[in-house]
């Protein structure tokens, strides 16, 4: 996907997923009608159709400035990345470097590499419909959604969905497609963060190994003043760039998506 399309999709998704709040509601006509007759005056509903379609799109396009970033990170796998990301800083004792600049904008390049065959997917099957005048507001929406459905689902524990259906007290789903989008993403968000943990336990393990590792040997040396810290940081360090671990973290986050 070039640039252009990445911007196209980044401006026109969210935009899609709001645009159902200027789709007319049932009943508005004879709201209108009712108002109109009994001499009342809305804002709204005194001017034309189209007036009212702009300002809808305009309410659209401000609660897309407010709401577009949630949901390009709670809808994707940048919750998973970002958290371990943070557990890799977190193990080797660093806590200020990486900066959360820098974590935070390898985890978004990163999430476009995974959601990148899902974003082709909604461009080609919704967005570059819609912008071509295609299909309408209902039917891009409803075209954007599968795709990440589909990635949402994958990614998420059947116990964590069943626990949202069991709260929310609905129907038991037959098949994967009918889950409300509702339960799935608070579900997925679960699941990820799930994953996340577990990920950020192993990789606290060998880390956990070296410092406990000084620290006996600092105790057995007769050095009580000198913290286990200050030597086992630069070993941590060494063996964490020997091994190359940032590709490693990178690449085996990469291949835990399904």
């Amino acid at each position: 996907m070039t640039i252009n399309k990445y911007r196209t999709f980044l401006i026109a998704l969210p935009l899609l997923l709001l645009i159902s709040l200027a789709l007319p509601l049932p009943g508005w006509s004879a709201e209108a009608a009712a108002a109109k007759s009994s001499g009342l005056s809305l804002p709204l509903l005194s001017g034309n159709s189209e007036q009212m379609g702009v300002a809808l799109q305009i309410l659209a396009l401000m609660t897309l400035l407010s709401l577009a970033p949630a949901l390009l990170i709670m809808l994707t796998s940048f919750t998973r990345i970002v958290v371990v990301l943070s557990f890799v800083r977190q193990a080797i004792g660093l806590q200020g470097q990486p900066p959360n600049q820098v974590i935070v904008s390898l985890a978004l390049f990163t999430t476009f590499f995974v959601m990148g065959p899902v974003f082709d997917q909604i461009y080609a099957a919704s967005i570059k419909p819609y912008l071509d005048k295609q299909v309408s507001e209902s039917q891009a929406l409803d075209r954007a959604i599968v795709p990440l459905r589909g990635f949402m689902l994958r990614q998420t524990r059947e116990s964590d969905l069943a626990l949202f259906i069991r709260i929310s007290g609905v129907q038991k789903a037959q098949k994967p497609d009918d889950v409300p989008t509702r339960l799935l993403i608070p579900a997925f968000m679960i699941s990820e963060l799930k994953t996340a943990f577990q990920i950020g336990f192993l990789i606290y393990l060998p880390f956990l190994i070296v410092d406990m590792v000084v620290a006996s040997l600092v105790m057995s040396m007769g050095m009580m003043m000198l913290p286990p810290l200050v030597i086992s940081m630069p070993i941590k360090l060494i063996l964490f760039v020997l091994v190359d671990g940032w590709g490693l973290v990178v690449g085996s986050l990469v291949q835990s998506f399904k």
